[in-house]
């Protein structure tokens, strides 16, 4: 096992967007929009100008053709002039906390001494693409020449050449094990045993946190979380738009099974929403701190890259987590508070279900004994991605920062903030309120 990180990166502000759900159509905001306004917010507190920064690091997972290297973009726009680098970093799910993790590792290194570092993803705006069939009618179209050759071509067109390919379903799809992420959630589910009932009780959950923290005012402007977003008319977006107040065991048992339709229980109610949103943090070492009289709210201190079989993906944050916990002396339930992205009820239920299961412990942690049942009350204290939403790239930065918040709002000292990875991957960071 590696070390605990042996000097101090402190995180000394944080803020999002709101999460803002799509529906069938591209969102108001495109990547580059999100992470500007919620970027320039939270530059615009701070006693330091955008371009004293050493660097800006920016996860996406879904970047538009004309923002393919999102993160200096994004830099450029925020104004942190033209001699701050700024760059892309993708791990799927975790691209987010892959940022942070790439802005500490600089910090560490002393090659930064300030990071801004986040995630970022659009996914209301993914592409519909073309077929192959349609690609390779349309490369012989083009190489036609004479009014024969056009004739010939015409002749050979199929309109069924013209159905789109759902770029987001190709994206959520892994092309080692042939899955989609709902279905690697359908396999964890059947292993531990997790019904349908239960996937939905959880889910419902998930919004009346949601619905609390909004109603007490954590989880709306001036919260310490999150910022409104703006667009070119005036209107304002101050809300994450896709928690339900019906939400109900009721309700949610009239969807039917998404990705296994005869046997599965995996539906879109219990599932995380397809959403836009962006999430930044600034991250700070000693020299800086001292330099700029930054009041840092925490500090990383761990964090942790597992592999797994791509096709039980949602264990993710198992496997990633319990190394954190066993280098740092800690139990399951000695962090304050934990995040788990909720990118499926039954992921989030299979993690809680390994720990306390002996032979899981044994066999795939090397365990002598299993970890143990997590105490319910300090996960996802205040809701997750099943209500707030999913977009991709920023979902690990925004449960790095909700931890730092939960933490200073309920005076707790550690957090750990975990996440599954598409492909068969888990991160995890361990945090410290200050």
């Amino acid at each position: 096992m590696s070390s605990p990180i042996s000097k101090p990166v402190y995180v000394v502000d944080g803020a999002r967007t709101p999460f803002l759900k799509a529906k069938n159509r591209p969102g108001p905001f495109s990547a580059g929009d999100l992470a500007t306004q919620a970027g320039r917010t939270l530059l615009m507190r701070q006693p330091l100008s955008p371009s004293e920064l050493d660097e800006v690091i920016l996860g996406c997972a879904s970047p538009s053709p004309d923002e393919v290297n999102i993160g200096r973009v994004v830099a450029l726009r925020m104004g942190c002039g033209e001699k701050v680098p700024g760059w892309t970093v993708m791990r799927n799910c975790a691209s987010g906390m892959q940022a942070l993790d790439s802005g500490a590792n600089n910090i560490l290194a002393g090659r930064s001494q300030l990071v801004l570092a986040g995630g970022v993803d659009a996914l209301s705006r993914a592409p519909l693409l073309f077929s192959d069939a349609m690609v390779l009618w349309l490369s012989g179209w083009y190489a036609t020449k004479t009014l024969g050759q056009k004739a010939a071509a015409l002749a050979r067109f199929k309109p069924g050449y013209l159905a789109p390919v759902i770029g987001i379903m190709k994206g959520l799809t892994d092309p080692m094990v042939g899955l989609l992420m709902g279905q690697t959630a359908e396999n964890v589910a059947h292993r531990f045993g997790i019904n349908r009932e239960m996937m939905d009780a959880f889910s419902v959950r998930s919004h009346q946190r949601v619905l609390a923290a909004q109603d007490a005012g954590r989880l709306a402007p001036g919260g310490g979380e999150l910022e409104a977003l703006y667009d070119r008319d005036g209107n304002a977006y101050t809300l994450d738009d896709g928690v339900r107040r019906d939400s109900s065991i009721e309700n949610l048992a009239k969807l039917k099974p998404f990705f296994d339709r005869k046997f599965g229980n995996v539906t879109p109610g219990n599932s995380s929403q397809i959403t836009d949103g962006a999430a930044w943090l600034i991250l700070a070492g000693e020299e800086a701190v001292r330099r700029h009289d930054l009041k840092p709210i925490g500090r990383i201190l761990d964090s942790e890259w597992a592999g797994l079989d791509p096709a039980q993906m949602g264990l993710g944050p198992v496997h990633a987590s319990t190394p954190v916990l066993k280098r740092n002396g800690m139990q399951l339930n000695d962090p304050d508070v934990w995040e788990i992205n909720e990118a499926f009820a039954a992921q989030v239920l299979g993690c809680v279900a390994a720990w306390k299961d002996e032979k899981y412990c044994r066999e795939q942690l090397g365990l002598d004994a299993a970890m143990g049942e997590l105490d319910q009350a300090k996960l996802n204290t205040d809701g997750g991605a099943i209500a707030l939403g999913h977009p991709v790239g920023a979902s690990g930065a925004r449960i790095v920062l909700h931890v730092l918040k939960a933490l200073k709002r309920t005076g707790g000292k550690k957090g750990m903030a975990s996440i599954c990875i598409g492909g068969g991957l888990g991160g995890a960071m361990l945090l410290e309120a200050l």
